[in-house]
């Protein structure tokens, strides 16, 4: 009890001394490093001249080749020295404290140092830097395989969590983390299977790099007459190389295939590359896919598990392939009857423009864009000029300040790796402590990575220009939801207070990590938020109209059951594929494609098991996570797989927003309760604050109040999508109506359905509430012209004369 109570003020002092949070830039806007439980040595030059330091930050920036390599060696050299020190204690001396608390210390030292050595390949414009930090990079990570697979450390931490001497249950769960990584490794096989796994592990690697390899190869093309291409743009033609009878040359590569889906007018035309696109590396890739499975079959099996599916997600929230199987199917069918209308509009549509021809997968993109054409009065070029950057940044500070309570002030003269990069401190809003720092690296220049991709830090990946010829740099409204996104993150990272780096800043379970920048996406949608953080650049008092915030939220959901529909049909392969022994990829994908996309059978001929790199490598048996809870805000799926729109709202995130942030997008209260900081409310309401030291469904179900549900998910996807426009009825909306009787007796309304109805309150109230609840009672007459719903109210008040006052649109649950 004593050694556990000093262990506690060791780690409480060491926090309040050096509780940082060090945010270093990459990619296109900004990157994010941990807080640094812990000082690290400093191996920089002492002489060299400095610009002004960030108290606490252990990043260094602008390290030369040498450099980069010399720190390397040593945190290389200073890990193996720890671990030595670990494994050479008997077992029967072994405590936590002599033994998981230095590997824990070690990690939180060597944290930031390891980022000051690999960051830099993502952001430097020299070239000797950038190779020195991929060797880095790959030195560091070979050590760290190598400690993993050290049976001698393993032995001791297993002779530790045999004892069950540790601090709290955060220090447990890191602890039985350790046994995992050790075990996942072969560490409790015997020697032989230890072999066998690393030969499997060759070969897998191997297999799937050659998977990829042979897509990255692929040079096909078509030929197409300039008549044939009809409805794309001169300016995409002039990019088009000619063959030698003049005819363009269509390549296979996304960008071609997803513009000629989308834009060309001939059907014949698009199905011609739908077809040829669905046939690439048709045989080679099934053949190599398939061999990829069975060895990771194999592998699973070496370690106890029943079949791949079965050891990925053992580590992901959804814990076994039963539930994701559940999830998935929960979500289709709960997608159905909205999926359905949507085709339904489609196929109208198509029969007006085409005739009779029967509508294909390859005629989706196409029609899908029209119809957003056609609804939505949006032009995001001119668009684009009402996100000036600065005013942007302002915003989402202004949206997280009220939120959160941080504050946010610039940094000037502190040492940055180009002269773009701007650093800001943030700080805790009520008590001023010094929460952090983070640097943003805005604009695209040479050497610069562009992508998204999380690295440790994270680097988010936005593409904004800086200001040219007087005008100030503009954002995409896109790069806008990015920017917010990752400002998730940054909050993520900032309000993080867990003891070991393992569970800070982007910590958390691989199905949940998403979460909390998901939720911030909301804020680009909401009409107050888009004024806030909206404004012409010549004129910022002038916002974007509200017209455009409602047409911005009509497109964001636009067909949306359809592409989600697309995911979960690829999910559901994924995840099929690795739960059973030799399964057919072809017979596999015919059955599913018309079970899910509502008939729409697959292109005769082609092969999506053939181009589905997520499967191959990345996300096998984890696909279901895009759904789940991770990013899909730019998806990695093709024009033919998932159709392009609007981002997907994913489903915790979803549910979170409706049930806690809708009410009120700035409302402290619960903002603070997401973070979790000092309020006495909210310790049973952990978010942010935990990282990863809990269980995801502990965190998620504290918060909600109640277990999660998928409800929200599916209702925003009905919220005022096109394919309701011409029907009686739509969806959904979640603020709360409070509908006064006229006895005293108070109806709760909540959610969604629009197309109102008058509602007279005088006489048969209760009947008419029984139709509100979908009850068999005699309807009323609608305005559509006899086709009544019982899902279409607006109340009459008696005390205003007769007067209608139209309710909002709602969907609606009762208590009285």
């Amino acid at each position: 009890m004593a050694e556990n109570d000093g262990n506690r003020e060791k780690m409480a002092k060491r926090r309040q001394n050096n509780n940082v949070l060090a945010l270093t830039g990459a990619a296109a806007l900004l990157a994010l490093a941990v807080n640094f439980g812990i000082n690290a040595y400093n191996s920089r030059n002492q002489n060299k001249k400095k610009k002004k330091d960030l108290p606490g930050s252990k990043v260094l920036v602008n390290l030369s080749a040498s450099e980069i390599l010399k720190l390397a060696d040593q945190i290389i050299a200073k890990s193996k020295e720890i671990h030595d020190v670990v494994a050479s204690i008997p077992l029967e001396k072994v405590t936590y404290t002599n033994s998981i608390l230095p590997l824990a210390e070690l990690e939180a030292q060597q944290f930031p140092l390891v980022q000051s050595c690999i960051f830099p390949k993502l952001v430097s414009a020299l070239d000797d830097v950038c190779k020195a930090s991929a060797e880095a990079e790959r030195r560091i990570d070979a050590h760290v395989l190598m400690c993993r697979k050290r049976e001698d450390v393993y032995r001791v931490v297993r002779a530790s969590v045999s004892k069950g001497e540790w601090m709290n249950a955060e220090a447990k769960r890191y602890t039985l983390c350790l046994v995992r990584d050790f075990e996942r490794n072969g560490l409790n096989l015997t020697s032989t299977k230890r072999e066998e796994m690393q030969r499997l592990r060759t070969q897998i690697d191997n297999l799937s790099f050659q998977y990829i390899q042979n897509l990255n190869d692929d040079n096909s093309f078509l030929l197409f007459s300039e008549a044939e291409l009809a409805g794309l743009p001169l300016e995409f033609l002039k990019t088009l190389n000619k063959a030698a009878n003049g005819k363009f040359k269509v390549t296979l590569r996304s960008n071609h295939v997803a513009a000629v889906l989308e834009l060309c007018k001939v059907g014949k035309t698009r199905k011609m590359v739908a077809v040829a696109y669905g046939k690439r590396c048709g045989e080679v890739n099934l053949s190599v896919l398939e061999d990829l499975v069975q060895l990771r079959h194999k592998f699973a099996r070496l370690l106890g598990h029943s079949n791949y599916a079965d050891y990925a997600v053992d580590l992901r929230m959804a814990k076994s392939p039963s539930k994701v199987f559940e999830f998935l199917e929960d979500i289709s069918s709960s997608l159905n009857d909205l999926a359905t209308k949507e085709l339904e509009m489609l196929k109208d549509l198509k029969k007006k423009e085409e005739g009779e021809l029967p509508f294909g997968i390859e005629d989706l993109p196409y029609y899908v864009k029209k119809v957003q054409e056609h609804e939505f009065d949006l032009d995001f070029g001119v668009l684009k000029q009402y996100f000036p950057v600065s005013l942007v940044l302002s915003g989402i500070f202004k949206v997280v300040q009220d939120l959160f309570g941080l504050r946010f002030d610039e940094i000037d003269d502190s040492e940055v790796w180009h002269p773009d990069v701007r650093v800001f401190s943030v700080l805790d809003l009520g008590s001023g402590e010094l929460m952090g720092y983070f640097y943003l690296d805005m604009y695209i220049r040479e050497g610069k990575y562009s992508h998204t991709c999380v690295v440790g830090l994270q680097n988010g990946a936005l593409s904004p220009n800086s200001d040219v010829d007087g005008l100030p740099g503009l954002l995409r409204f896109s790069e806008v939801v990015n920017f917010f996104h990752e400002f998730g993150h940054v909050v993520q990272y900032i309000c993080n207070r867990a003891s070991f780096v393992r569970f800070s800043g982007l910590g958390y379970d691989p199905d949940f990590v998403e979460v909390p920048a998901q939720v911030l996406e909301n804020w680009c949608y909401e009409v107050s938020s888009l004024k806030l953080i909206s404004g012409f650049y010549q004129d910022i008092t002038r916002p974007i109209k509200d017209e455009t915030c409602k047409s911005l939220k009509r497109w964001r959901y636009s067909f949306s059951a359809l592409k989600l529909k697309q995911e979960i049909l690829y999910c559901l392969f994924d995840q099929i594929i690795h739960s059973a022994d030799n399964v057919d990829s072809v017979e596999l994908f015919k059955h599913l494609h018309p079970k899910i996309l509502l008939g729409l059978p697959m292109l005769e001929g082609s092969n999506p098991a053939s181009r589905f790199p997520c499967s191959a490598i990345g996300y096998e048996a984890a696909c279901y996570s895009r759904i789940w809870s991770e990013a899909a805000v730019a998806t990695t799926y093709d024009s033919l797989t998932v159709i392009t729109g609007a981002p997907n709202l994913q489903v915790f995130a979803a549910d979170i927003f409706s049930s806690k942030f809708r009410g009120g997008l700035l409302n402290q209260y619960i903002g603070m309760q997401f973070r979790n900081k000092f309020w006495d409310f909210a310790n049973n309401m952990k978010v942010l604050a935990p990282g990863g030291s809990k269980e995801p469904i502990e965190v998620l179900s504290d918060f909600l109040g109640r277990e999660p549900s998928i409800q929200a998910f599916v209702d925003a996807r009905a919220e005022c999508n096109p394919a309701f426009s011409h029907l009686p009825m739509t969806a959904v909306s979640y603020d709360f109506f409070k509908v006064g009787l006229p006895s005293g007796i108070t109806v709760l309304f909540k959610g969604s359905f629009g197309w109102r109805e008058r509602w007279r309150e005088e006489e048969g109230w209760k009947e008419r509430a029984n139709l509100l609840l979908g009850r068999k009672e005699d309807r009323k007459e609608g305005r559509d012209g006899g086709r009544s719903s019982p899902l279409r109210p607006t109340k009459v008040n008696p005390s205003a004369n007769g007067r209608i006052l139209e309710i909002p649109p709602f969907k609606f649950e009762m208590s009285i």
